[in-house]
């Protein structure tokens, strides 16, 4: 567990925060660009921007900041890495860092606004030592009178009053570095970053979507929703069932059937979410997937970042997938049409590239037999042809948001199963939808 710091509350400290980041990067670009000018290399923004120094500087603050700042990170800096240059990229992957815990005093201070003075009360015992840290929050064990262990959820103070605000300017900071292509319409991105974080902050809406996914899987004996404890629940508090179980990369040493078998479930789910359920958890970071060995049972953590998706959304992307599954790229033309993926300006030889990178992501679908996800090129050919795309600025736009995390969630799941060393049959897979 890092060490602890205190989260700033106020605005006025968070935005300091960030100002004092802004100034400390700039000085540090104008001070390597005068060395640079002097040596006669010329004045490189870019690579004055990713300096040691700036990284460094930047890993640490943003880490300090949590909340916002790094769930930005999150939110633009997509899997496939199709949207973004390789410099922007490299920047906000700094914003997935683990952050630091609260200090106790901190700690203690928020679980008395939300419980009351009596807040000790409500358990036999809870650790004030937190054994997960996140972007918004941090996770503690208690125990309540008759033995139960649970996981109590903790947001950080102030993130919810300042997500607006937090997002506002790390979006300054990202461009006055002019890292963000001034072709890509940023703002609709923006607004649904700010509306997830929001979504995010709400913990009660976060139990009822946990509740949700708990009765759509009731009758499948794969997955463990963990129980809500609602009677110790608030908006920035969430409790629930601590559940034992071992995180998702740690299984690699389980035997191939058995690593196979999760990530195949993991991706049958996909399925299950954009077809069945219409509702889509679009965080596919390897921390809210944990495996029960004894049990064979997939633990689902995290659900904040949950989606609704629309029967007509769900419809396009069926269509999507049957077509990149039959090579048919009219069929994928229409669809990604439908889903609102293409704008009339587009050239046709750019929307011809971007069918081809659909085409090259539904590659699994296509292939006869259990595609294997370790030994196949598919993500880095995936990154190159995305590359090769952001190299079309004049081309640049923004795709639709939801198409945003739905990729997303999928490029994860592609990176899970690589890093299962899993070789499964997608084809039978999605046969059945």
């Amino acid at each position: 567990m890092a060490n602890e710091r205190s989260v700033p509350t106020s605005r006025l400290s968070r935005f300091a925060k960030l100002g004092s980041l802004a100034t400390g990067v700039a000085t540090n670009m104008l001070v390597g660009g005068a060395k640079s000018a002097l040596s006669g290399k010329g004045w490189d923004n870019k690579s004055l921007l990713l300096q040691p120094k700036n990284i460094e500087n930047l890993a640490t603050q943003l880490s300090h900041l949590r909340g916002a700042a790094m769930k930005l990170g999150q939110l633009l800096s997509m899997d496939a890495g199709d949207l973004l240059t390789p410099e922007l990229a490299q920047l906000l992957s700094l914003l997935r860092a683990d952050a630091n815990p609260m200090p106790h005093k901190q700690l203690v201070s928020v679980l008395k606004e939300q419980w009351g003075d009596d807040w000790l009360s409500r358990f036999s015992h809870i650790e004030l030592r937190p054994f997960a840290a996140a972007s918004i929050g941090q996770v503690h064990l208690a125990y309540i009178e008759n033995g139960d262990q649970l996981a109590v959820k903790i947001q950080y103070p102030g993130i919810a009053k300042s997500v607006v605000s937090d997002v506002d300017n790390v979006i300054t900071l990202l461009t006055l570095s002019r890292l963000l292509p001034k072709e890509l319409d940023i703002k609709p991105l923006v607004e649904e970053a700010k509306a997830q974080l929001l979504a995010e902050a709400d913990y009660t809406l976060e139990a009822q979507y946990l509740v949700r996914y708990k009765n759509l899987l009731s009758t499948n004996t794969h997955f463990k929703v963990p129980n809500v404890y609602v009677e110790h629940s608030t908006s920035q508090v969430l409790t629930m069932e601590y559940v034992d179980a071992k995180p998702i990369e740690s299984i690699c040493d389980l035997p191939a059937a058995e690593r196979c078998f999760v990530a195949e479930q993991l991706i049958d789910l996909f399925f299950k979410e954009m077809f069945e359920f219409k509702l889509i958890q679009t965080d596919p970071n390897f921390a809210n997937y944990h495996y029960q060995p004894e049990s064979q049972k997939i633990v689902l953590f995290d659900f904040g970042a949950t989606r609704e998706i629309t029967a007509t959304l769900s419809d396009a992307y069926l269509a999507l997938f049957k077509a990149g599954s039959n090579n048919d790229r009219e069929g994928v033309l229409n669809a990604a049409t439908a889903i609102g993926y293409f704008k009339d300006a587009l050239k046709d030889d750019y929307k011809e590239k971007v069918i081809d990178l659909f085409l090259m992501a539904c590659e699994p679908l296509r292939y006869n037999g259990e595609f294997d996800f370790k030994n196949s090129e598919l993500a880095s050919n995936i990154k190159d042809a995305g590359l090769q795309l952001s190299a079309q600025s004049q081309q640049w736009h923004t795709p639709p948001v939801d198409a945003l995390f739905i990729h997303r969630k999928l490029a994860g799941l592609y990176l899970i199963a690589a890093r299962l060393d899993a070789k499964i049959n997608i084809k039978a897979l999605f046969s059945h939808y």
